[in-house]
């Protein structure tokens, strides 16, 4: 990177706040805006990151105002009348999207990339872990927090390699130049920004043709994904029950999940134990340590793998428990498409057969809300008792005729209701459940440690 000074808009993003680490660590000066402060904005601002909680350009500091010297990183969510974006471009700064500078990344390094609808921060978090568990180290940018860590930004001086959370939000992806592609699913959403299916898996699809000559692609069996990758790109499959790298000799007891994982590459490494025992991590595991082995570094053994999965302990808001008592257990997801809604509540009630499920929902963007309101509400009905919160709208300006209730109305569990955030801890105190799951990509979880002291 050319400019020493890097400042961020949006800086308080999980993604953002890898990227910031990173530059961090490279000597960089680092600044940047973000709309509220929390507790990741207060975590970097203790590491040396400026940050500002107005958009007024008079904020911006002197040492970030010379457009010789600094490149502005922004997100996709922030709005186009930004008045310090339009400052930084009115007056000549080079501005770029995260996902451009991420690219950057994967071009001097050799990446493995996650992406899919759902599964990539799982996927490339354990991806990250076992190359952290093998000593060989990558430089980790994650879009979630990992609970091993404390971090959502790994960062290796001697590590070849990279391992990107690939978003295909406002087709992000297509920034990157991936050594190794792994693509979990291809579940149609963000059709605010695609329309249609068909627009979802064309991105996808170009997307393998971003791979380095000499590199890898990885599919998950069963994807309506037609690839596109060149003639000297290796592709494999993946899948729980077939594909090239596969589970056998499945086992699910006393609370644990052990398999065998058999691959074309290194043979069959017999029992790997989950150290999250969710039946989908057996599929995010098989994606991971194929996406590894896909590097081909001798470096890497087979207790590495065995080693990083019983190990591995998930990304914050990844079926996260905040509280696991005989009587009592509360879990947070940040679940907030209906498949991952559907197996985040399938995972509960294969953990805890037979036991009393409530389920506090928030859902996330009107877009996504209205074009699978019926799929939440399916997915939903599983649970004994539903509460919905009113929709979280991140980005997005309402759209008429688009609340929970349309959610609510398809819900065919017996109890069910929409609350106002500010009166979930109490509903939620006097709830009778042995397990609760919050779920969404909102702000539910801040709600989290009262919660947890209402419901003990």
């Amino acid at each position: 990177m050319s400019k020493n000074n890097i400042y961020f808009v949006g800086a308080g993003g999980i993604g953002m706040a890898a990227l910031e680490r990173y530059f961090l660590s490279r000597g960089c000066k680092v600044a940047g805006y973000d709309r509220t402060p929390s507790e990741l904005t207060a975590a970097l601002e203790a590491e040396g990151v400026e940050i500002a909680y107005s958009d007024d350009p008079d904020l911006i500091p002197a040492a970030f105002r010379n457009p010789d010297e600094t490149l502005v990183v922004y997100t996709p969510a922030i709005p186009a009348d930004h008045r310090g974006l339009q400052w930084f471009r009115a007056n000549g700064f080079e501005v770029v999207k995260r996902a451009a500078v991420l690219g950057r990344v994967t071009r001097s390094e050799k990446a493995i990339c996650f992406a899919g609808t759902h599964g990539k921060t799982t996927t490339s978090s354990m991806a990250a872990h076992i190359l952290e568990v093998s000593g060989v180290g990558s430089n980790a940018f994650l879009g979630g927090v990992l609970r091993n860590y404390g971090t959502n930004f790994l960062l290796s001086e001697t590590s070849p390699y990279a391992v990107i959370e690939a978003d295909e939000y406002d087709r992000s992806f297509h920034q990157l130049s991936p050594y190794v592609a792994v693509i979990t699913s291809t579940d149609p959403d963000h059709l605010d920004i695609y329309g249609t299916e068909e627009a979802y898996l064309e991105s996808f699809a170009h997307f393998t043709e971003l791979i380095q000559p000499g590199g890898a692609l990885l599919l998950h069996t069963g994807l309506k994904l037609k690839p596109r990758q060149s003639d000297s790109v290796r592709v494999y499959t993946y899948g729980v029950d077939s594909g090239d790298f596969h589970a056998e000799n499945l086992t699910f007891a006393d609370g644990t999940i052990t398999f065998d994982l058999v691959t074309p590459t290194n043979g069959t490494i017999t029992g790997i134990e989950l150290g999250v025992p969710l039946e989908i991590n057996v599929d995010n595991a098989i994606a991971a340590c194929a996406g590894v082995m896909l590097v081909n570094d001798p470096a890497i053994t087979a207790d590495d793998y065995r080693t990083a999965m019983k190990t591995f302990l998930g990304a914050k808001r990844r079926f996260e428990f905040w509280l696991r008592e005989p009587e009592r257990s509360i879990i947070d997801d940040y679940a907030h498409h209906p498949d991952e809604l559907r197996a985040s509540i399938r995972s509960v009630r294969r953990l805890f057969p037979g036991k009393r499920l409530v389920v506090a929902f928030q859902p996330h963007l009107f877009s996504r809300t209205r074009d699978f309101a019926a799929d939440f509400a399916e997915a939903l009905s599983q649970a004994d008792s539903v509460y919905l919160l009113p929709i979280y709208p991140a980005r997005e300006l309402p759209i008429p005729g688009v609340t929970s209730e349309i959610i609510l109305d398809r819900i065919t569990c017996p109890e069910k209701q929409i609350i106002e955030k500010e009166q979930l801890v109490n509903a939620l105190a006097a709830a009778d459940f042995d397990v609760l799951l919050t779920v969404g990509a909102g702000d539910i979880n801040l709600l989290l440690p009262r919660i947890v002291d209402a419901c003990k």
